[in-house]
């Protein structure tokens, strides 16, 4: 069964450190803190992903049925190893105390939490073989939608995000930058189309809500640069002054991720090779899209007010 990580942390009372661990993966993240991660034995996940259903006919009397079937295109993800060492100078906890140890090792997760948030959606296996491929690069075909033709991009239509929600089935979820967010919260105050509410999410933050779908928001990555900036080349266009939107289902069988196990933190207190108390957090991870309409992606999306 798949758990989100807040579910998984709920698992592992006995062991506080793991827990703490897992639940602030979730806590820095809003792709991380919904994605559920399905266990799977070995190191990858042969599926068949749905392309067409078969079709249904009627027949008469002594006639047969015309032959069909569904389009189905096998799929296999690979595991990937995602962790780090955190270690924090013997010298800090001796000047500082034992709960500098704590601080120390929650920046160090933040920024293993992003980074792993921006492979979601960023990650390209062809550019680098040890992550794996994200949304950007799986979204293809009649899901991968253009705002428009303009170099640098145009005003999203409030008309063609409801479009585009309906191509995604079960649509659960959208994802955006902050700006395109309050880009989209202008246009509902200007009533353009959609309505916009605010709710919190399970740490008590607020989270805007478009049509009663929540919004994820991408931020900034363990780098300092921006997710899901306006950084993107338009379909057609040369000018990098675009971003996306995307609209998810997110569940078992359609957008998930995947694991071997929950994540391993593993205190190996002083080391001998330096003076430092080293923390070891390793995780085998992927994602996977087990439906042709588990997600869209509308491109070419510009930082100005949107349009009905």
């Amino acid at each position: 069964m798949a758990l989100t990580l807040l579910e998984a942390s709920k698992l592992n009372d006995g062991d506080i450190k793991r827990q703490a661990v897992i639940e602030m993966f979730a806590q820095n993240s809003d792709i991380l803190r919904v994605l559920p991660f399905e266990d799977i034995p070995g190191g990858s996940l042969t599926y068949n992903l749905e392309g067409e259903l078969p079709g249904v006919g009627f027949r008469g009397f002594n006639e047969g049925y015309d032959e069909s079937t569904g389009i189905v295109n096998p799929q296999t993800e690979v595991l990937r190893i995602a962790g780090g060492d955190l270690d924090v100078d013997k010298a800090l906890i001796k000047t500082r105390g034992e709960q500098v140890r704590d601080s120390q090792e929650s920046m160090k997760i933040k920024s293993m939490a992003l980074s792993i948030a921006d492979k979601i959606i960023n990650g390209d296996s062809e550019a680098d073989p040890r992550v794996f491929d994200g949304l950007r690069k799986r979204i293809v075909g009649d899901q991968l939608i253009d705002a428009g033709s303009s170099d640098g991009g145009d005003a999203l239509s409030i008309f063609q995000l409801d479009e585009a929600i309906d191509a995604v089935d079960g649509a659960n979820y959208l994802l955006m930058n902050k700006a395109t967010r309050n880009r989209l919260n202008q246009a509902a105050r200007q009533s353009l189309g959609g309505e916009m509410h605010w709710d919190k999410d399970e740490f008590g933050r607020r989270i805007a809500m478009y049509n009663d779908l929540p919004i994820l928001v991408a931020d900034y990555d363990n780098e300092g640069k921006q997710i899901m900036g306006f950084d993107e080349v338009a379909s057609g266009g040369s000018t990098a002054t675009a971003s996306s939107i995307y609209i998810l289902s997110i569940g078992s069988d359609k957008i998930t991720g995947l694991q071997n196990g929950v994540m391993e933190v593993e205190d190996l207190g002083e080391i001998d090779e330096k003076p430092v108390f080293r923390t070891r957090v390793e995780w085998l991870v992927g994602l996977a899209a087990m439906h042709g309409r588990a997600a869209a992606r509308i491109r070419g999306v510009k930082n100005v007010p949107f349009v009905a």
